[in-house]
């Protein structure tokens, strides 16, 4: 009898691999072998500069396939000297496995590949099972997962139903599904006046006081309640700069950055023509010129409670012993682009140390993620 595939082992051997954005580091070369060698079809989607993988076992016009979708690329890991073990050592302490990657999500991606591995060679399903995996989502993210759906679409390639494996448990394994995402935008506000003399300030067009005006006005304006599934929207001031080192001088120019991540109540659009509007507002009582430069990241997006989510949490709760909550708390996730391909939700391991220095990840935790998955994988296709 085969024995079945170690996710810890095979988590360790993927934080081994130096996977900075926007460097493959050999993951994805280790999990094409794996891959292939399980019989699954595995084809590099790379685009920019950018490495990804699209790997799948059985026909890919069978009406029925569901898909993970992960990634293995991770951010810097900061001072090294901070850290208490090699970033990129996979060592295990304390009951945990500890290195870049392990919680954002290395352990998720081994999880998923390990139970697809041992799925499909056990139980061959009528249907297909489908990885899509990029090293871009630390990043722009826009040669990652995109990059694989767009070459889907050309080749006819096609998932029913996907569950991206992002850590969603804030606290406690099985906690948490993520069934959506808010929007996220940035704007970029530039104020111009004029510069002067801080003693003859009535010879110059001060920018500041007028940033302030609309920095307030903008965070003090309450844009929703919140919807059924969604919290209210937020808008953070993220800077303020002047680049203005002298004191006796009023500077022609002042910048800030706002954040916002929105619900359904709003769109990209909306919100830049609110936005738009205060800026003009603001400005036409001042006589200060002030532009907006909005970069939209993802627009908010839900995949309503039904099938999908009831086959998740059925699994969650079946191997965790946890009920976990529908949530769309968080920050933005690759699902933001699976969602116009196929249903998509998300449920992976707790995220307490993503990003940190000295992520880990209990081992149990991984061992739990792959029962979670190949249960998921099972029920789907029984």
């Amino acid at each position: 009898m085969t024995e079945p595939t170690d996710p810890v082992a095979l988590t360790a051997d993927l934080i081994r691999c130096p996977s900075v954005t926007p460097d493959e580091g050999g993951a994805l070369v280790l999990l094409e072998e794996r891959l292939s060698a399980a019989g699954f079809t595995c084809t590099r989607v790379d685009r920019g500069g950018i490495a990804n993988i699209y790997a799948r076992w059985g026909d890919k016009a069978h009406p029925k396939s569901f898909g993970f979708n992960g990634h293995t690329d991770v951010v810097p890991v900061g001072d090294t000297e901070a850290w208490s073990v090699d970033p990129f050592g996979a060592a295990k302490a304390d009951g945990m496995l500890w290195g870049r990657g392990a919680t954002d999500m290395k352990s998720g991606v081994a999880a998923f590949a390990a139970a697809a591995i041992d799925f499909v060679r056990d139980t061959p399903p009528d249907g297909a099972v489908i990885l899509a995996i990029t090293g871009d989502e630390e990043g722009d993210a826009q040669d990652g997962t995109i990059a694989l759906l767009d070459w889907m679409e050309t080749e006819g390639e096609a998932m029913t139903a996907c569950l991206v494996g992002e850590p969603t448990c804030p606290d406690k394994m099985g906690e948490m599904i993520k069934i959506g995402r808010r929007g996220s935008m940035t704007a970029y506000l530039t104020a111009k006046g004029v510069q002067g003399h801080s003693a003859y300030p009535h010879r110059a067009r001060n920018p500041l006081p007028v940033m302030v005006k609309l920095l307030d006005r903008l965070a003090s304006h309450k844009l929703d309640e919140g919807t059924e599934h969604f919290d209210p929207t937020t808008l953070a001031i993220t800077t303020v700069d002047t680049g203005n080192p002298a004191n006796n001088v009023i500077p022609a120019e002042c910048r800030a950055t706002v954040n916002i991540r929105f619900n359904d109540a709003h769109s990209g659009e909306s919100l830049t023509a609110w936005l738009n509007a205060t800026a003009a507002e603001v400005a036409g009582e001042s006589g200060v010129s002030i532009d907006v430069d909005v970069k939209i990241s993802g627009e908010s997006f839900l995949t309503p409670p039904g099938p999908l989510s009831d086959l998740v949490a059925q699994a969650v709760e079946v191997e965790t012993g946890a009920t976990p909550v529908l949530s769309t708390s968080g920050g933005t996730s690759d699902a933001r682009f699976v969602k116009n391909h196929c249903p998509v939700v998300e449920f992976g391991l707790v995220g307490k140390t993503m990003h940190q220095v000295d992520e880990r990840v209990e081992i149990e935790q991984i061992i739990q993620l792959k029962a979670v998955y190949t249960r998921i994988l099972r029920d789907y296709f029984a």
